[in-house]
């Protein structure tokens, strides 16, 4: 038996690792569409709208009719005593006979149904419940817009240290042979050794790059796996590229965008706070109104020395009542009063809130509008700085080993091509995060 176990413990175990171990693609958009559906921070948002939408009937239930039961049995232990005079059994002026009133026995059962008429906390009630799930939704949004963003991030990421790391592995090859050529060179005599320190000098740095691009490259993955609510050691492969992606989100008509802030998501939001705090107000004031309820109530009892209650023999005895409510107050002391005055204050912050929110949004998006057109020409610039880099690298390749230009001048050339090179990439990464950046801002999340 417990070589059973063992044996399908280790089946269980492989089939956990070989999940974790499939190795999935995404398209960037695929990537955007999974995050949507299966990132744990947008899940618990759906859940959200799901306690919501359970709130609101909750709330609608406490004006619905409400039915309870109860039964109840007692069993005098010693019988409760109770006196009476003498003289009423023919006995002595002044003289108590003692009597049981009651059966040492008793057991009933009622059934109660309340309706509330009319409570003006319960008209708040409904409306807030109603905000709650719209507030609910509109986070969802929010969280949808973030979570979208975050993708785009990670992705970008990915496909910047991958970039990076084919560019720095085909510079660390042709520094190797450089440095091969001109050691065999210093070797025979015709070169100085400073040239050989030289090559090293610019080969250490550009290894060091490399090894800290490897491990950029792991975390980066993993910061993606986590974005995308997968585990963090899956094998992820990612199918677009960086290049043709900065292209697809160069988009000029991005910069002409409506700017009306009504329909952003921040906006609604801070909406939201209104509508909440007026709610407030409201509720503060129905404090002051009356409430009506009715019920009406039925049930049964029945009496005995001894516990026979059932027995065909049993004799119970029914009893049904109605009634009604109003409870009206009067005077709280201000109380009602000071409360209604602190939700009004309550209501005033979130109309400035409101305003201020409005003018937040449309700085941001006129300051996201800026960044994104200055990363579409920095993208622009950083392409033709990186061509006439690697162009005056060429030259100064050739004359170095023409014997024309010194080993400080091809250092020179080759650190400012690595560092174009890395412009460049990061100016792609640039419009595609920017992008991004407006497209949340704007609450778009089609593009």
């Amino acid at each position: 038996m417990r070589n059973k176990l063992i044996i399908l413990f280790s089946l269980c175990l492989n089939v956990a690792v070989f999940a974790q171990e499939t190795p999935v693609a995404f398209s960037l958009q695929e990537a955007i569409d999974y995050a949507l559906i299966h990132n744990r921070t947008v899940k618990n948002a759906a859940r959200d709208i799901e306690i919501a939408e359970e709130q609101k009937w909750e709330t609608t239930a406490t004006g619905l009719p409400q039915i309870s039961a109860n039964v109840d049995y007692q069993n005098w232990i010693k019988q409760q005593v109770s006196l009476l005079p003498g003289e009423i059994a023919g006995g002595p002026a002044g003289t108590f006979i003692p009597v049981e009133f009651s059966p040492k026995q008793n057991i009933g059962a009622m059934a109660t149904l309340n309706q509330l008429l009319f409570d003006g906390s319960y008209i708040v009630g409904l409306q807030a419940a109603k905000v709650y799930l719209e507030i609910s939704e509109n986070s969802k949004v929010k969280t949808d817009l973030e979570v979208r963003k975050a993708v785009i991030n990670a992705y970008g990421n990915v496909l910047l240290t991958e970039e990076s790391l084919q560019i720095l592995e085909s510079n660390k090859a042709i520094l190797e042979s450089n440095l091969d050529e001109i050691q065999k060179t210093f070797e025979n005599g015709l070169e100085e050794e400073e040239s050989v320190e030289q090559i090293k000098i610019t080969l250490s740095g550009l290894i060091s790059d490399l090894n800290n691009v490897k491990r950029l490259n792991v975390l980066s993955y993993q910061m993606l796996n986590i974005t995308l609510g997968i585990d963090l050691n899956t094998d992820t492969t990612l199918t677009d590229d960086l290049e043709v992606l900065a292209l697809q989100y160069t988009s000029l008509e991005a910069l002409a965008a409506d700017e009306s802030v009504e329909n952003t998501i921040d906006y609604r939001i801070a909406e939201n706070d209104v509508e909440t705090k007026d709610l407030f107000v409201k509720l503060a004031m129905s404090d002051g109104m009356p409430t009506l309820s009715a019920f009406v109530n039925g049930g049964y009892s029945a009496f005995g020395e001894d516990f026979g209650f059932f027995n065909n023999n049993q004799k119970w005895y029914g009893s049904s009542m109605f009634g009604v409510n109003l409870s009206i107050p009067i005077f709280s002391s201000l109380g009602r009063s000071a409360a209604t005055q602190q939700a009004r204050i309550d209501l005033e912050i979130a109309n400035e809130n409101l305003i201020d929110t409005e003018q937040q949004l449309k700085f941001q998006i006129a300051t996201a509008k800026s960044e994104y057109q200055y990363a579409i020409e920095d993208y622009s610039n950083k392409k033709e700085n990186l061509e006439l880099a690697e162009r005056i690298e060429r030259k100064n390749e050739t004359k170095f080993f023409e014997g024309i230009s010194s080993s400080f001048d091809l250092r020179q050339a080759q650190t400012q091509l690595y560092s174009a090179q890395q412009e460049y990439l990061q100016s792609m990464l640039d419009i595609i995060n920017k992008k991004a950046e407006l497209d949340a801002i704007l609450s778009n999340l089609n593009n």
